[in-house]
């Protein structure tokens, strides 16, 4: 009995030594690409061909030029132009959302079901299969050209969102009705009844909703490349990174691409890791349909 419960514990620690050393192997396929990266960005060695994983010599002027050399590139227009896009949409997208889970949830309609098995259906296919038609829709309206391509990114980004409603809606469906029904006898009016209660008592979906109406717009490249086509002043962060890997461009800012991929990570990283907690209660709330 002795050596049939040793070899159970030994077969556990070996599972569990196993396990471990299968952890660190991914953790550190996961971590060497950030670490290169990062290290790349404070390399004083120009040039995307090196045989070394380690910079010879380090320096902060990569992460200087990006800011100062704006005659080709111009990182601090393309940085802004990403942020005020990434805002709006948040704002917006975050709206639709909420809203139209809120209405799926709390509210008896005849289209009711067909919308949400439509919206199922629609998410089965990329957004990109869409964007030729898109385009040409924005083109008749005239908001391919100049400062109205941001205002299009806006539409595009924030357009769509509202087919993304069933986390939401799952969330939205752990709120008690009793709450609602007692908030009805008091007077409140459905949109009332939106913001006063519903919201307050759903911080976790709305800063999940948030997050991830953000960092979409704030990475993407497809769309971006589309609408703004060659018009430098409206690019995107996404475009001008892109761009510094061209071959008349890779030589000089492989490194700056480095440190501008550093950049513009360290936003979304700083926003998940202060609103973590809310991120996973958001989506461990969403437990029925």
């Amino acid at each position: 009995m002795k050596n049939t419960v040793k070899s159970a514990k030994a077969a556990r620690l070996r599972n569990n030594i196993l396990i471990h050393i299968l952890l660190a192997i991914l953790a550190f396929i996961w971590v060497a690409p950030i670490l290169w990266i990062l290290m790349t960005s404070f390399r004083g060695e120009k040039g995307s061909y090196i045989d070394h994983f380690i910079p010879y010599t380090w320096t902060f002027d990569n992460y200087i030029k990006l800011f100062t050399d704006t005659t080709i590139l111009n990182f601090p227009r393309m940085f802004c132009n990403t942020l005020f896009v990434a805002v709006c949409s948040c704002i917006l997208s975050t709206f639709f959302v909420l809203s139209v889970a809120f209405c799926l949830s709390r509210l008896r309609f005849k289209l009711r079901k067909p919308y949400m098995n439509m919206a199922m259906v629609l998410g089965l296919f990329p957004g990109f299969m869409s964007m030729v038609a898109v385009y040409f829709i924005l083109k008749s309206l005239g908001m391919t050209e100049g400062n109205l391509i941001l205002l299009s990114l806006i539409f595009c980004y924030s357009g769509g969102s509202a087919l993304s409603f069933q986390i939401a809606k799952g969330f939205f469906d752990t709120t008690p009705l009793a709450i609602d029904e007692a908030a009805i006898l008091d007077g409140c009016t459905k949109w009332q009844l939106f913001t006063k209660i519903s919201l307050p008592l759903s911080k976790p979906i709305v800063i999940y909703t948030s997050l991830t109406s953000f960092i979409g717009p704030w990475v993407d490249f497809i769309f971006a490349k589309v609408i703004c086509r060659a018009n430098a002043d409206q690019y995107t962060v996404a475009i001008g990174l892109w761009r510094m890997l061209e071959k008349e461009y890779v030589d000089n800012w492989y490194t700056s691409f480095a440190a501008g991929a550093v950049l513009i990570s360290i936003p979304i990283a700083m926003l998940f890791l202060k609103m973590q907690k809310y991120y996973m209660e958001g989506t461990s709330g969403a437990v029925k349909g």
